[in-house]
């Protein structure tokens, strides 16, 4: 009966401690419709524009690099406890990729991924990164460098 019962233990704890990772939906060509827009601005302007909307929602900004046109964020961390597999972190990874196409004719194209890392008092670590592709999410932020942009330009 013991062997059982320890029998029967093991194997809920084995699927419940085991997460799936879903798989995209989208094509790479689908995600990078919804991850870019073009703007009619400079470089400059759309990339100082991206990085304040990136602080305004709440990211910290690892690098910044006018020249390369590269912006890395992270937002913050939030932390649960999840019963036998231990703590779990969640966060959301932001990059942002601006590019003057032509003078005067931005494409800034942001990629968010979903992480999450999880770990337990026995030293076990686990974790995985899913792409963002709720194009809600983009439009939501492109609509706020659309005010930034503007808000920029006619400050000038």
């Amino acid at each position: 009966m013991k062997k059982n019962l320890l029998l029967v233990l093991l194997v809920s704890l084995a699927l419940t401690g085991c997460e799936t990772v879903p798989h995209s939906t989208k094509t790479a060509l689908e995600l990078q419709s919804i991850q870019s827009k073009e703007f009619e601005t400079s470089r400059k302007v759309a990339f100082a524009a991206t990085l304040s909307v990136f602080q305004d929602v709440g990211y910290t900004i690892n690098s910044a690099s006018l020249e390369t046109g590269l912006i890395t964020a992270k937002s913050p961390t939030k932390q649960d406890f999840v019963l036998f597999v231990g703590q779990r972190m969640k966060d959301v990874k932001a990059t942002a990729f601006v590019e003057e196409i032509v003078p005067n004719r931005t494409k800034v194209r942001i990629s968010l991924v979903n992480s999450s890392e999880t770990s337990n008092g026995y030293g076990m670590k686990g974790g995985h990164e899913v792409p963002e592709e709720a194009p809600e999410m983009y439009q939501d932020i492109f609509a706020k460098v659309q005010q930034a942009i503007f808000v920029r330009k006619n400050i000038q």
